[in-house]
């Protein structure tokens, strides 16, 4: 557009400087243009072929790096690095090959994980366990049952760092002494999101069945439905269900846990109370986690179970196997 106004505006007699003013560029931009159109006419307007250097990588080189991309690592390697790559090729740098791999956001270190229930009955169960968050039986109690194993009471200095930018930083030591570990037996109460806990030194039948036990003697007279996970634990109780028929236990499927509304409860724990803590005895850390849990049940609410779309980018043009 520019070529053409200097071209018409020569034309109408006007100066090299008028040109460049009006147009806005530099005056031996006006010149060259000018040049061009009296020696070549129309054609001297267009761009002429600008040599350079033949890049060294092409689109082979691409699809090179993506076909070795979908080969197993190297022997004793977890997974391909840019480094390892560009030994594999032979003749591409490394440089290349992150440049190419950022352009395509193909990130060798981030690792994707799924799980995949192969409960024939996954339906069943699921539609069992949503149900009854969703639509609780009438004057029933409705109760998530878990345990959490092997809590360990470690004791670790801790204290502020304060860094040489005048930045402060809590912290812990890497050093640490152990003082044993407790195993919590934790309800959740899904109508209200209270929590009813209890410590023992281990997880097996007689423990859990215990704990039961002091379930049904917190809801004297009520109906109890117990949802469980497929810990072999928690199955083959029949004899203690018939003794107690207010009971009804409720299994999520095999591989979905996270059914259990506890075990977000188990994640929040972690999170605001054991995490970064140190304990000078197991009894501290009994006493700890018991404290968490009035605190916990004072301002307790229930989880709201919902549904929402879910948005998974896919693989394009990718296949996930299993080696």
């Amino acid at each position: 557009m520019k070529r053409a106004q200097i071209v018409l505006l020569a034309a109408d007699g006007r100066s090299t400087r008028s040109i460049a003013k009006e147009v806005g560029v530099q005056p031996r931009i006006v010149s060259l243009w000018r040049h061009r159109y009296a020696d070549h006419g129309l054609e001297g307007l267009q761009d002429k072929p600008r040599p350079g250097k033949q890049p060294i990588y092409t689109k082979t080189t691409d699809k090179r790096i993506l076909k070795l991309l979908d080969k197993p690592s190297p022997q004793g390697f977890a997974r391909w690095t840019g480094p390892l790559l560009a030994e594999a090729l032979g003749d591409v740098d490394v440089q290349y090959v992150w440049r190419f791999l950022r352009n395509h956001k193909i990130d060798l270190a981030a690792r994707k994980s799924w799980c995949e229930s192969n409960d024939p009955n996954f339906t069943a169960k699921a539609a069992n366990v949503v149900g009854l968050y969703v639509a609780p039986p009438a004057k029933a109690i409705v109760l998530c049952v878990d345990e959490k194993p092997s809590i360990q009471a470690l004791e670790r200095a801790q204290g502020y760092l304060k860094l040489p930018n005048g930045r402060a930083l809590t912290g812990q030591s890497h050093d640490y002494k152990r003082h044993g570990t407790t195993t919590l037996f934790a309800a959740l109460e899904v109508a209200t999101g209270k929590i009813i806990a209890t410590h023992s030194k281990r997880r097996r039948r007689v423990e859990f069945l215990d704990f039961m036990n002091s379930l049904t003697a917190a809801f004297p007279g009520r109906k109890l439905h117990v949802i469980l996970d497929n810990l072999n634990t928690h199955k083959k109780n029949e004899d203690w269900l018939k003794a107690h028929p207010n009971v009804q236990f409720h299994f999520t499927p095999t591989s979905a846990s996270w059914l259990n509304q506890v075990e977000v409860w188990f994640s929040i724990l972690q999170g605001q109370s054991l995490s970064g803590t140190s304990f000078t005895s197991l009894k501290q850390l009994q006493e700890h986690i018991d404290a968490y849990v009035n605190a916990y049940n004072d301002r307790a609410e229930p989880f709201v179970w919902t549904k929402k779309k879910v948005r998974q980018r896919r693989f394009k043009g990718r296949r996930i196997t299993q080696l």
